[in-house]
């Protein structure tokens, strides 16, 4: 069909215009008619503009607008003019001017909706939403969101390329290799009974383009992890690739810092500080208990077993003669002015995180009149003068306790409690911004299940050149030149200094229950490349859809991917996974198990 086409977007009008002739396409957002006089707020992705139909329009201009709905899609021919001073509407960008229209054409009509699509987010439930996905991204804060998130990656592809990286493309059917969730697999018609696999991420290619003497790659990579979804993870998921040869952790470290600093000016306006906050893993866990450590608060967890040996309380006095104790004080100075009752029932809501695992221990104590109250606190009375003073406790303050067997137990138990009270207290301003490196990482963790050490983050990875000679007689000791990057609370980024000696790598293989034929199996091709100059070589894989939603303020990666799927890894608009013919399953030599 022959239509109007557009000569300006409806976002971009303003006073410059005024007595232009103009051409719009876009939806119709809203409709108000006023006795002989119609409104209408017509809507791209580039904003809203008023356009009118008057009493002095000709009858077919009126009975067309009269005829329109909401989301109809239409060209408007007119002209714009000036809005009356007192008319001026200050919450649109284009509120100074309108549009008295000329001539308007539906291109095309729209059935009911199912949900009113808003100036922000739509209020329908999520699978209405995911249903009806292309509506949804009409929504003001859908289009923002997108937007925000073109312009993230744009500026990442400016800065790499200014520091001479190239952006390489890595295959998307590769060999299915062991990296800790489970693969998609993609059968193969041409050789039946093998399959490709989707990848994980490009960790072994971007290793290959080192040895390929790329020494500066990065790519803005879809990754594939068959694994179950929550509000920060899906199925298949976008990671800013980087790797680079001849660097060490620190040159990795600067270049992130670097492009953050840059990024967040350019899409933000934010002037974030760098060097970031460097914690090691034992310190982060022990302060705030958690590998990812959200510093836009306190709160930090303190030692609290000396305590327990002067106290009467036997049964944290048996936890702690073989474990660990843990507190958290909750004073003035975190509250910010704030005026909370600390009840029964939000106590109560502390010692079920607390109790997430067994055999462990959660009480508490409040601080009124000088004098420790409540909870456990008789079991600490010839000690309470102490505890109050070491702890800077007044009144209205709580302290509570977590004691486990476990380390990684407690300091999980404590971290999650943290959490919840930041919740709670509303600490976790979304308009802050915290960063921090997590470095020190083990480098293998023991896998209870299996009774076998395994890669804390993957094989690949390099122990500190302090534990090589060392590796095998005790690996739980040895740490990695890994680091992880946190924003908020949330791991962000994850890399790693690389192995590039084929010895090396075999002895981190034997060490991980991984057989030399399981190995050259599965990596025989990354093996003999390290054979031919492989250079020193390290990188790191920010996640773009993460480090979108953190910024953006929202709490789900869904809100900033166009077509996620739903929690249940499901996509509600075209119903995938969904059966295939027959035909289909013949060409690829499958059948199908019923249950």
């Amino acid at each position: 069909m022959e239509f109007l086409k557009r000569t300006a977007y409806c976002g971009s009008i303003s006073k410059k215009d005024d007595k232009k002739a103009i051409v719009i396409n876009g939806w119709v957002a809203k409709k108000r008619e006023h006795g002989a006089i119609t409104f209408l707020n017509i809507r791209d992705r580039y904003g809203v503009i008023q356009v009118i139909v008057d009493e002095n329009s000709p009858q077919d201009l009126k009975n067309i607008a009269n005829s329109l709905h909401f989301e109809y899609c239409v060209a408007i021919k007119g002209k714009v003019r000036l809005r009356a001073k007192e008319l001026i509407n200050k919450d649109m960008a284009t509120g100074e001017v309108e549009i008295l229209a000329e001539k308007i054409q539906i291109l095309s009509t729209c059935d009911v909706l199912p949900f009113q699509i808003n100036s922000d987010k739509t209020q329908a439930n999520e699978d209405l939403r995911l249903k009806y996905r292309y509506l949804d991204l009409r929504s003001g804060s859908m289009q923002r969101h997108i937007a925000f998130r073109h312009e993230f990656v744009r500026a990442i592809r400016e800065y790499l390329s200014a520091k001479a990286f190239y952006e390489i493309e890595t295959p998307t059917l590769i060999r299915s290799t062991p990296e800790g969730a489970r693969d998609f697999l993609v059968p193969s018609r041409l050789y039946p009974g093998k399959f490709y696999s989707l990848p994980q991420s490009p960790q072994l290619m971007k290793q290959l383009l080192m040895v390929s003497g790329f020494d500066k790659y990065f790519q803005i990579a879809r990754c594939y992890r068959d694994e179950d979804a929550r509000g920060d993870r899906q199925l298949e998921f976008t990671q800013l690739d980087i790797e680079m040869s001849f660097v060490d952790r620190e040159d990795v470290l600067s270049l992130i810092e670097g492009l953050f600093k840059d990024v967040l000016k350019k899409v933000k306006n934010l002037d974030i500080k760098i060097p970031f906050v460097r914690l090691a893993y034992k310190d982060a866990m022990n302060k705030y208990g958690s590998d990812k450590p959200d510093l836009r608060y306190g709160l930090e967890i303190k030692d609290f077993s000396k305590y327990i040996k002067k106290c009467t309380f036997d049964k944290a006095k048996s936890i702690a003669e073989k474990g660990f104790v843990r507190c958290i004080a909750i004073t003035k100075s975190e509250l910010k002015e704030k005026k909370i009752d600390y009840s029964r029932k939000m106590i109560e809501s502390y010692e079920e995180v607390a109790k997430t695992y067994k055999n462990s221990l959660f009480f508490y104590m409040k601080c009124e009149n000088n004098a420790l109250t409540s909870g456990a606190s008789k079991y600490f009375v010839s000690i309470q003068d102490e505890i109050i003073k070491d702890f800077n406790l007044s009144d209205g303050d709580v302290l509570l306790v977590v004691a486990d067997e476990k380390w990684k137990r407690v300091c999980t138990q404590a971290g999650g409690i943290r959490q919840r009270i930041a919740s709670d207290l509303g600490l976790n301003d979304k308009n802050r911004f915290e960063f921090c490196w997590i470095i020190d990482f083990p480098l293998f963790s023991y896998n209870e299940e299996e009774g076998h050490w395994e890669a804390e983050h993957h094989m690949f990875s390099r122990p500190q050149d302090r534990f090589i000679d060392t590796l095998e007689s005790n690996p739980g000791e040895v740490l990695g030149d890994l680091y992880d990057l946190v924003l908020n609370g949330y791991e962000v980024a994850s890399g790693s200094v690389r192995i590039h000696d084929v010895e090396l790598q075999k002895r981190i293989f034997k060490i991980c229950n991984y057989s030399e034929n399981q190995a050259r199996a599965a990596f025989g091709f990354l093996l003999d490349a390290f054979k031919y100059g492989a250079p020193p070589h390290a990188g790191i894989a920010p996640g773009v859809d993460r480090m979108c939603m953190i910024l953006e303020g929202e709490d789900s990666i869904k809100e900033v991917i166009a077509f996620p799927k739903n929690t249940f890894a499901i996509s509600p608009m075209d119903e995938c996974p969904a059966p295939v013919s027959q035909k289909q399953l013949n060409e690829l030599s499958l059948i199908i198990k019923s249950e």
